[in-house]
């Protein structure tokens, strides 16, 4: 009976055995409850389809988002002191290290990388919350510092993710000697006139928001992104008084001036380059229509009216001086075919000048906000 009990049997609990399912498989959206497939949560930057709820996204897949083709190269750090304390709490702090880099697949919190945005050189660093909050460390600080001095080698832009809980206790005193020390990297960015932008995501406290964090030229926030010094319930239990709904939050924050734009994680590459672009003078890459608009239309005729026409079309007609068959000519119209202005409540182009100062100036302000520059 022995070919019962080691052939026959293991088959059976083979096909009975129940399946192991990752943890990660799907993910549960915390605004709306709604449960996401993780790969399409992954193709989507993190972002949860319907909700936009901006989850929290690790260093490596941020720096993949931003450069050309998700290529860059990583910048090395000089190594540091591990555990220059020897602290020890419930496990020792080298153990705790040891456990974030399994996690993570990274040295510390700060993952800093060069390459092309754009076709824009640029030098980009950012800080991993998983990696034990995203504290500020000695090796945090000395990635953010060789970053900057990177950035001034090769008189490019320098941009930061900002994610953490603040300074690393495990480190003491030398966790906060990084504040001045990042500080000193930043003035040298700006002696050597070079951009350093800020994209401050959830969450952004402690240290860090008291340090670089609020140093750059530019600051960008995520939608509802947290960033204080101290968080809503400490505060709170501070002053006894119940805080106003979405205090400390993203849109809060630029209704009240400290930050300059909130930006979509989808629209966050292309405003980077554009703000980069903007600050080192050089001009703006013509925006690639034809690529955004299908150049046939569903029957499969050239779709040259009305959308965008390709450059091998226009290069034709200007090559031959003569317009194609395709091409449909504008047709004059009558005057009393045109627009009356004064159909409308609001006269389109009208005299008062003031008025329409007055329109052009509340939409500047409904589109930037009270922001203030740092």
């Amino acid at each position: 009976m022995n070919w019962i009990n080691n052939v026959v049997r293991p088959k059976i609990q083979g096909i009975l055995k129940k399946r192991d399912v990752p943890d990660n498989l799907w993910v549960k959206c915390p605004a709306s409850g709604q449960m996401v497939f993780y790969k399409d949560l992954l193709a989507n930057q993190f972002v949860v389809p319907g909700s936009e709820y901006h989850m929290r996204m690790g260093a490596r897949d941020r720096l993949k988002a931003i450069f050309d083709d998700g290529e860059f190269d990583q910048v090395k750090v000089s190594d540091v002191a591990l555990d220059p304390l020897g602290f020890k709490d419930e496990k020792r702090y080298t153990d705790r290290l040891k456990a974030a880099q399994e996690n993570t697949n990274l040295d510390d919190a700060v993952l800093v990388g060069e390459g092309r945005l754009n076709e824009l050189s640029v030098v980009v660093a950012a800080q991993d919350f998983k990696f034990m909050g995203g504290s500020l460390g000695m090796a945090a600080g000395q990635a953010i510092v060789t970053g900057m001095m990177r950035a001034v080698a090769k008189h490019a832009p320098f941009i930061l993710f900002a994610a953490s809980g603040g300074a690393r206790m495990q480190e003491g005193i030398l966790s906060l000697m990084q504040m001045p020390r990042t500080t000193v990297a930043v003035q040298q960015l700006r002696d050597a006139g070079l951009p350093y932008v800020v994209v401050l995501t959830d969450p952004t406290t402690g240290g860090v928001t008291a340090s670089y964090a609020m140093l750059g030229d530019i600051h960008i926030a995520e939608p509802g992104a947290l960033i204080c010094f101290a968080g809503p319930r400490v505060i709170e239990q501070t002053i006894r008084e119940q805080l106003p709904e979405g205090f400390q939050r993203a849109e809060y924050l630029l209704e009240h001036g400290m930050i300059d734009m909130v930006v979509h994680r989808h629209e966050m590459r292309e405003t980077l380059s554009r703000v980069c672009r903007m600050l080192m003078g050089q001009p703006e890459l013509a925006k690639d229509l034809t690529s955004e608009v299908p150049q046939e239309k569903a029957n499969g005729a050239a779709n040259l009216n009305g959308h965008a026409v390709a450059e091998t079309i226009i290069a034709a007609v200007g090559a031959s001086g003569s317009q194609s068959d395709d091409i449909v000519e504008a047709e004059p119209v009558d005057d009393n075919e045109k627009v009356d202005p004064s159909r409308f409540e609001h006269p389109v182009g009208g005299d008062d000048d003031d008025t329409q100062l007055d329109i052009f100036e509340a939409d500047g302000k409904d589109d930037k906000g009270d922001s203030s520059s740092n």
